[in-house]
């Protein structure tokens, strides 16, 4: 069992400084977006408009990650970490100073949402060297679950403390937390937090630089792989996401509370699982590990839900799909952590943001799609037949059952055809 010991507590002095501070800023975040989400949604009436600020925010990221991950290598990680949080904390300034004059407009989102996307690019990769700089090897497992707990308390009290702020204090409330955690997180980095220069030496143009991380994803082809593997995860997990509240808020033993408290099941699952994985000492193969807890998760949330009526069933297949996402995140952070090279890592973890997450958008629109003008209309056409009305049910939110079965075919199709390309490569830990 791997655990933290008190006389390494100062070897790890930065990281929990650094992880914990930037939880909290991550959280002002997401309350803010979540709030936005409310408004744009009170204000507009529709879901695919809330959906595209989602969008607005993936796809510069996905399109400029490969250059801006060779650019973070040149770079300063200290002072590129800071000047993204300080321009963010801009722009939700400018929201709060447009909605005080009544002025805002749906289409400011989307300008700042893509900004925001193309400053994400430099400071993602920017932070992940900037952990594995400050993180000692040996505790890349443990901290990883770490960084999964505070994601998964994130997605849980997010919508809560958003909610709560925002009806009680409007968009004024939820602007003055997000600049208070930001305010904590900035001054920590600042003043605190000691990250080792590790810049690449090299001052060859970027665009050189980030053929050097495509040219190491090919000359590694287990990291490709499992590159390639998780952007079909994420093509079927965002696909999910747009098909959940089409099969919930319909079915009459649904509706919006009830929403709520299924989506924030995979947070608590979440919780638990990185709780789980601090504690699990090393596997024997962390491929396997990977692609396995992938294929339970996938093959059988969605078929859950497709077959089941009852919001206690829904609740545990959110549980089921989502506890061993950390067990997965973990042994997956650690390949990469101990296989890249530091002074390459921005511009490969960029090179495998852009390859790993470019189907979240595309994932978001197909499930969107597929529910409303290919399986709804089907249901509605042929749901009296017999064993499609048992298994899928009827009336409005049958067509979206029958897209979670499509997504569990998908997913565990995706999860055994890599894992037996997967099996062919080996992994040994330094």
């Amino acid at each position: 069992m791997q655990t933290i010991k008190k006389k390494d507590l100062s070897g790890l002095r930065d990281f929990l400084i650094l992880w914990s501070t930037q939880s909290v800023s991550q959280l002002g975040s997401s309350i803010t977006t979540f709030a936005l989400t409310l408004w744009l949604y009170e204000k507009t009436g529709s879901s695919l408009n809330t959906a595209a600020l989602t969008i607005c925010s993936y796809v510069p990221y996905v399109l400029m990650s490969i250059f801006a991950g060779a650019l973070t290598d040149r770079l300063n990680k200290k002072k590129t970490m800071l000047g993204c949080d300080l321009f963010a904390a801009i722009c939700t300034v400018i929201v709060f100073m447009l909605f005080r004059t009544n002025r805002l407009e749906v289409w400011h989102l989307y300008v700042l949402n893509v900004i925001s996307g193309f400053m994400n690019t430099v400071q993602q990769p920017a932070s992940e060297v900037a952990m594995t700089l400050v993180i000692p090897q040996k505790y890349y497992q443990t901290t990883s679950g770490l960084r999964s707990l505070s994601r998964s308390l994130i997605s849980i009290l997010n919508p809560l403390i958003a909610t709560a702020v925002y009806s009680f204090a409007g968009l004024n409330g939820v602007v003055a937390v997000d600049l208070g955690s930001f305010a904590v997180a900035f001054a920590a980095l600042l003043f605190f937090i000691r990250i080792p220069e590790n810049r690449s030496e090299k001052r060859e143009k970027v665009w050189n630089l980030a053929k050097e991380g495509l040219l190491f994803l090919k000359e590694h082809p287990l990291i490709m792989t499992l590159i390639l593997f998780m952007s079909g995860v994420n093509l079927v997990a965002s696909a999910f996401d747009a098909v959940l509240p089409g099969y919930v808020l319909p079915n009459p033993n649904g509706g919006s509370f009830v929403l709520g408290v299924v989506t924030s099941c995979s947070g608590a699952a979440m919780m638990i699982g990185s709780l789980i994985v601090s504690v699990l000492p090393r596997p024997k193969d962390r491929v396997k590990v990977i692609y396995r807890t992938m294929l339970f998760s996938l093959g059988t949330e969605n078929f859950l839900l497709a077959f089941s009526r009852e919001p206690a069933l829904w609740c545990i297949g959110q549980m089921i799909g989502w506890v061993l996402v950390p067990v997965m995140s973990a042994n997956l952070d650690v390949i990469l952590r101990t296989t890249i090279p530091v002074q390459l890592q921005g511009r490969v973890y960029a090179c495998r943001n852009a390859l790993q997450f470019f189907t979240i958008p595309i994932g978001l629109f197909w499930g969107g799609y597929m529910v409303d003008q290919v399986c709804e209309p089907i249901m509605s056409t042929y749901g009296g037949v017999s064993i499609l009305k048992t298994l899928f049910g009827t009336g409005k939110g049958s067509g979206a059952a029958l897209m979670m079965f499509i997504l569990g075919v998908s997913g565990s199709l995706i999860c055994l055809i890599s894992g037996r390309k997967l099996k062919k490569y080996q992994y040994s830990e330094k």
